[in-house]
C-alpha cells in the first residue's frame, strides 16, 4: 500500500511540475527571432548574444536558489574597484557572465562593474561588433538575508571610428546609443526583463523546462502609481528639494497619499516601479555628491527600460540617456518612474525657493 502511495505522490509531483501545454509557450529566443523577422537582413547574431546572458543568469539563479545550502553566502574578502567588499556570489556571478559571453564571437568587449578595466575578447575579429556592460549581482549584500537581488546589462554597438584595441571607447557612449538593455531579478521567481528598442518584455524562468518563458509582453509603466522608493536613512544628506519632494508625495497634493516601499536592491526596487508605477529616487548626498549608482552598469539600462515602458529617467535635471560618460565607473544620481510623478518632479525641483 505504501508503494502505491509513493507512486501516486511522485506522479502528482510530476503533473504539478509540468508546464501548461494548453497555452502557447514562447521562450525568449523564440521571441527575439520573431521580432527579427520585422527587420529584413537581420542575421540572428543578437539572439545568440542574448543566449549568453540567459545561460549565465540561469547559472546565477541556480546558485542563488542554493544559497545557504552551499558555500556561497558571505564576503569573499577582496575589495573591488568600487571600494566595496566583494561577496562570494559577486565573484561567481561575474565569472559566469564572462565565461558565457566570451564564447560569443559577435562580442568584442566586456565591461563589468567588478573589474577595473574593460576586457577585450576576440581581438582582431571582424565578427566582433558589440560591447556588453553589466553589473553581475546588484544588491549582493542582501543575499545573506534572502532578499531579492539582480543582474543588469547593456548592449552597445562598436562605433565605426573606434579600433578594436581601444576597449573604453567601445563602452563610453551615452545611453541613447544602447541597442538593448535589461535586467534579471532573482526573487520568488527569476524574471528577465529586456528591451531592444521596441517595447519591454518580461520572461519568467520555468524550472521545469529550464527556459525563460514569455510572461509579461509589452510591459508599460502605469501613468501614476502610489509608491515611492528611496533610502530615507540618508535624507539629512539629500539636497533640500529632494526631502521636500518626498514630503510632497506623502501629503496627498498629487491626489494620492504615497506609501514608502524600499528593498535596497536597485533592480528589485525598479522592477516594482515598472509594474506598479510611482517613483524610485537615488539622490546625491553630502558624501556622494555625484551620486552612487553607476551610469553605465545601472542607470543607463534602467533608463532605457523606463522610457520604452512610457516612463522618465533623470539624473535630477537631465535625461539619463543624454549623459556623455567620461569614465567607465562614472556615478550618477537617478530619479526614475511614471510619467505623472516624474513630470511633477521636474517642475518641483526646478522651482526657486
Amino acid at each position: 500500500m505504501d508503494g502505491y502511495l509513493v507512486s501516486f505522490l511522485c506522479s502528482l509531483c510530476y503533473i504539478i511540475a509540468m508546464p501548461d501545454l494548453s497555452s502557447s509557450i514562447i521562450t525568449v529566443q523564440q521571441h527575439i527571432m520573431r521580432e527579427q523577422k520585422r527587420f529584413p537582413g537581420a542575421s540572428g547574431e543578437f539572439s545568440f548574444l542574448l543566449s549568453g546572458i540567459t545561460l549565465a543568469t540561469k547559472m546565477i539563479s541556480a546558485q542563488v536558489r542554493r544559497a545557504g545550502l552551499t558555500d556561497v553566502l558571505g564576503e569573499h574578502g577582496d575589495i573591488n574597484v568600487q571600494g566595496e567588499v566583494q561577496q562570494k556570489l559577486d565573484i561567481l556571478s561575474n565569472e559566469a557572465l564572462v565565461h558565457c559571453l566570451s564564447s560569443r564571437e559577435s562580442i568584442g568587449v566586456l565591461a563589468s562593474e567588478e573589474n577595473e578595466n574593460p576586457m577585450i575578447v576576440h581581438e582582431g575579429s571582424d565578427e566582433a561588433k558589440y560591447a556588453v556592460v553589466f553589473d553581475p549581482l546588484d544588491g549582493s549584500s542582501n543575499i545573506d538575508v534572502n532578499v531579492s537581488v539582480g543582474t543588469t546589462f547593456s548592449i552597445l554597438r562598436k562605433p565605426d571610428e573606434v579600433t578594436g584595441d581601444n576597449p573604453e571607447a567601445w563602452v563610453l557612449q551615452p545611453g541613447s546609443k544602447q541597442i538593448a538593455a535589461g535586467y534579471v531579478v532573482y526573487g520568488s521567481s527569476t524574471i528577465l526583463v529586456y528591451s531592444a528598442g521596441h517595447g519591454v518584455h518580461g520572461f519568467t524562468l520555468d524550472p521545469s523546462i529550464g527556459a525563460y518563458v514569455l510572461s509579461h509582453e509589452n510591459m508599460t509603466m502605469p501613468e501614476q502609481g502610489k509608491y515611492y522608493s528611496v533610502n530615507e536613512a540618508y535624507r539629512d544628506g539629500f539636497p533640500a528639494r529632494y526631502g521636500e519632494y518626498i514630503d510632497r508625495l506623502r501629503s496627498g497634493v498629487l491626489g494620492v497619499n504615497y506609501s514608502s516601499r524600499y528593498i535596497g536592491s536597485m533592480v528589485a526596487d525598479f522592477h516594482r516601479t515598472l509594474l506598479k508605477g510611482g517613483v524610485f529616487l537615488y539622490p546625491p548626498t553630502k558624501e556622494n555628491a555625484e551620486g552612487k549608482l553607476r551610469l553605465l552598469y545601472e542607470a543607463n539600462p534602467v533608463a532605457m527600460l523606463a522610457e520604452q515602458a512610457g516612463g522618465i529617467a533623470l539624473d535630477g535635471s537631465k535625461r539619463i540617456m543624454d549623459i556623455e560618460p567620461s569614465s567607465i565607473h562614472q556615478r550618477t544620481p537617478l530619479v526614475v518612474g511614471s510619467r505623472f510623478e516624474m513630470s511633477d518632479f521636474e517642475r518641483f525641483i526646478q522651482q526657486k525657493d
